[in-house]
């Protein structure tokens, strides 16, 4: 059996879910991910959506756009049993606790009608490039002060909401910069093609299945990962899952795939 993953997101879930599948694959896991695209969407554009029953999403399948395919929150809600269904604020609002209610309450109350059997995750954005000009535009001068605030506001919504989890993206970056990764962002603000993304897979190939990173061999990227950068993105996957709580970490059982 396959593992079902939907997110209700935007660029940042793109980056997300761009290697997942294949990753996943690559450890015997048939991990298939949907990602509703809408890019710079916030919490309260997928309310209106929701509430509209708008169909303006590009629909992408396993980390690949589906071309002239457009679909809207209800109805890829019902389209398949999900194991798991994400919700994420766009990353220039993801610091500022008062945009995130109500709209996240009526989203994950319509995934809980729609999906009564899916784990409901909160996919942790990242902060900015540290010095950059569009950090500073934000009011922030290093990736740690901006992120400090996103952390914050999604483990609030997360008890807001009773999320079965917060997927610790944005603490991966984190640890990945501390640890002397370098540029982790493309252009500041989305994940780079190589590493960025590939950390990403890292966490939430982790985070959903509960599986070891330590022996994971994935060579199939946009951009070449050095080896010394491929043992620091690994390390940090595995430092920011450990650093969530046990309960957070709670996986889906081994027997559904």
């Amino acid at each position: 059996m396959s593992i079902q993953v939907l997110s209700i997101g935007n660029s940042f879930s793109r980056d997300a879910q761009r290697y997942l599948h294949e990753l996943a694959k690559s450890e015997g896991v048939d991990l298939q991910t949907v990602n509703l695209y809408i890019g710079g969407c916030s919490l309260e554009k997928h309310f209106r959506n929701l509430k509209g029953d708008r169909r303006e999403y590009t629909l992408e399948v396993n980390g690949q756009t589906a071309e002239g395919f457009m679909t809207g929150i209800r109805e890829a809600l019902t389209a398949r049993n999900w194991d798991v269904v994400t919700l994420q604020q766009a990353s220039h609002e993801s610091y500022r606790e008062e945009t995130y209610q109500p709209y996240i309450k009526a989203l994950a109350d319509s995934v809980r009608e729609n999906c009564p059997k899916a784990k409901l995750f909160l996919h942790q954005t990242w902060g900015y490039e540290s010095g950059s000009v569009r950090i500073r535009a934000h009011g922030f001068e290093t990736y740690d002060e901006m992120f400090a605030r996103v952390m914050n506001c999604y483990d609030r919504a997360a008890g807001e909401v009773h999320a079965d989890g917060v997927i610790p993206a944005g603490l991966a970056f984190q640890y990945a910069l501390k640890n002397g990764i370098g540029r982790i962002h493309r252009d500041t603000f989305h994940a780079s093609y190589g590493m960025g993304r590939f950390l990403l897979a890292l966490v939430w190939y982790g985070f959903i299945t509960g599986n070891d990173l330590g022996h994971i061999r994935f060579g199939q990227l946009d951009e070449e990962i050095g080896d010394e950068e491929y043992r620091i993105l690994i390390k940090a996957a595995e430092e920011s899952l450990r650093k969530r709580t046990i309960a957070d970490r709670e996986s889906i059982p081994s027997s559904t795939y």
